[in-house]
């Protein structure tokens, strides 16, 4: 869209302060996540049309490159087939490049990656850039976890809010309508500012004060998802997945709220919490490899049923369900959270599918939370 200002100058000061969006992945959420942006940067006069997206490369059985593919089809054909990008998204196979010039930068790719990806950036993004993770899951180092939001500001010294919510990609892709929530610490304008450029009349966006809370929510809620898969695959019907779930949301908010104080309850009730639970459970792709992980009596393994359903996506919830329970091993908490410990055991081989509900016989007491 043109300067709304006709005189010279103001038309160049214009341009030159109008924000810059690169999204740092391409897979199917980063990919949905292009395609909200950008049919928002046409239209709002404080960004630039042009989104960059950054593309980990990859050759097609056509022989062609994935991002050549896509800037000539205006359509990821591996990730989010079928779905037309608009014509302003660039994929942009080098990282460096794609970000050089954005100061706000939308970060969604596994969150197993990350540590190494803000390394690269280290010294190679503007000064003045801002961040958003859509990013589930966490690092666990000695000093205990570090959700994906802190590592991004830590290592690249900028400021990071996240975004979460019950957003099933393929159904935002075809413009089904949906929620999200941001989370911001300090800065609401800056929230405001997200919540601006991802909005769109099918994917409403509102924001709260609780980064942790929002990530924590959506990071936790895909090991819940597990064992609703668990549950699916051994055919033991609604009530037995409604506990689940339940128990579920309480192990949530209950380790979200030891881990961080400022945690609020009200979050928990948000797109982020309760509807992201729920949708992940019925629908998402950990609740589908669980389920097929079940039926198979536990026999193959995680990577394998990946790597067959997935079609090149990565699970977030089995190294998740790990990272948790090696903290909650450290801190002596396993017993509180009978859940998310048997959902690792279950992964990991120690237990049986059919665990997840005998391990109800031990309860667990958590009078403060």
């Amino acid at each position: 869209m043109a300067p709304s200002n006709t005189n010279p100058v103001a038309v160049a000061d214009e341009v030159l302060h109008k924000s810059r969006v690169t999204v740092v992945g391409s897979g199917n959420w980063g990919s949905v996540a292009a395609k909200l942006i950008a049919s928002n940067t046409l239209n709002i006069n404080s960004f630039h049309d042009e989104v960059r997206m950054w593309v980990f490369e990859e050759t097609l059985p056509s022989g062609e490159k994935l991002s050549e593919v896509i800037n000539r089809t205006n359509e990821n054909v591996k990730y989010l087939p079928g779905i037309k990008l608009p014509k302003n998204v660039v994929a942009d196979p080098d990282i460096e490049h794609a970000v050089k010039d954005a100061n706000m930068l939308v970060f969604v790719t596994p969150h197993q990656f990350m540590e190494g990806i803000c390394k690269r950036l280290i010294g190679k993004i503007r000064k003045d850039a801002v961040a958003i993770s859509l990013i589930k899951g966490m690092e666990v180092k000695k000093e205990g976890p570090c959700m994906i939001s802190t590592l991004i500001s830590e290592i690249l010294g900028i400021s990071c809010c996240v975004l979460m919510g019950a957003n099933i990609a393929n159904e935002i892709a075809v413009e089904k309508f949906s929620e999200a929530t941001v989370g911001y610490r300090e800065n609401k304008e800056i929230a405001e500012k997200w919540v601006r450029l991802f909005n769109t009349p099918y994917f409403m966006v509102s924001a709260v004060q609780d980064v942790e809370g929002v990530e924590l929510c959506g990071t936790l809620k895909n090991v819940v998802a597990l064992a609703a898969g668990f549950v699916d695959g051994l055919d033991m019907g609604n009530n037995t997945k409604a506990a689940i779930m339940r128990i579920g949301l309480r192990e949530m908010k209950a380790l979200s709220k030891l881990l961080f104080p400022s945690v609020k309850d009200n979050t928990f009730f948000e797109s982020c919490g309760v509807a992201d639970l729920i949708t992940t459970c019925l629908g998402g792709r950990n609740r589908r490899c669980a389920d097929a992980f079940a039926r198979n009596g536990g026999k193959r393994s995680f990577d394998e049923l990946e790597a067959e359903m997935l079609q090149g996506q990565k699970l977030q919830g089995v190294s998740t369900a790990k990272e948790v329970y090696e903290v909650l091993s450290h801190r002596g908490w396993l017993e509180l959270f009978p859940l998310f410990t048997t959902v690792h055991e279950i992964c990991s081989g120690r237990l049986a599918p059919s665990a997840i509900v005998e391990y109800t016989e031990h309860s667990a007491r958590l009078p403060l939370l």
